[in-house]
């Protein structure tokens, strides 16, 4: 594990959309985290505008200038709906932070979806008391994902 690094959150703004899709394609980009055939970072900027201007509330793990991750909240359906860290931060508690700031923002509770075969991040809901709730398909991309659940009373 690498030393801890240190960081703040803060909200998201417009400025930081770029930002945000480059840490978002680098960390899907990564094997068995995105889609088997991973979007070009084109075609995933057009999926954060709509999502961005949609609703999603996005809040950035940042140091300095330097956006190392983001989570992206739906929170009135109860979904974090994506939560990715750069491959350069990952293992040093930017992940956790932004799992952290979504149990605070949505305090009854919230689901997520990730990969089937994203073991590393199954791994890491499941140590973070997030409870496995099923195997599906993913809606509309036809992959095998998997949703966990989280409550306050775990």
């Amino acid at each position: 594990m690498n030393e801890p690094l240190s960081f703040d959150l803060r909200p998201a703004t417009g400025d930081d959309r770029e930002a945000v899709n480059v840490v978002w394609h680098a960390s899907a980009s990564l094997p068995s985290v995105g889609l088997p055939a991973m979007p070009s970072r084109a075609a995933l900027r057009a999926r954060l505008e709509q999502e961005w201007v949609s609703g999603w509330q996005v809040t950035v793990a940042v140091r300095g200038e330097t956006i190392l991750g983001f989570a992206a909240l739906k929170p009135a359906e109860a979904v974090l709906d994506q939560l990715f860290v750069h491959p350069d931060a990952l293992g040093q508690g930017v992940g956790s932070a932004l799992l952290d700031h979504a149990k605070r923002a949505m305090p009854d509770g919230f689901t997520l979806r990730t990969l089937l075969a994203n073991e590393k991040a199954r791994a890491f809901y499941e140590a973070s008391g997030l409870t496995l709730l099923r195997h599906d398909v993913h809606p509309g991309m036809n992959v095998p994902s998997t949703y966990y659940g989280w409550t306050r009373e775990g």
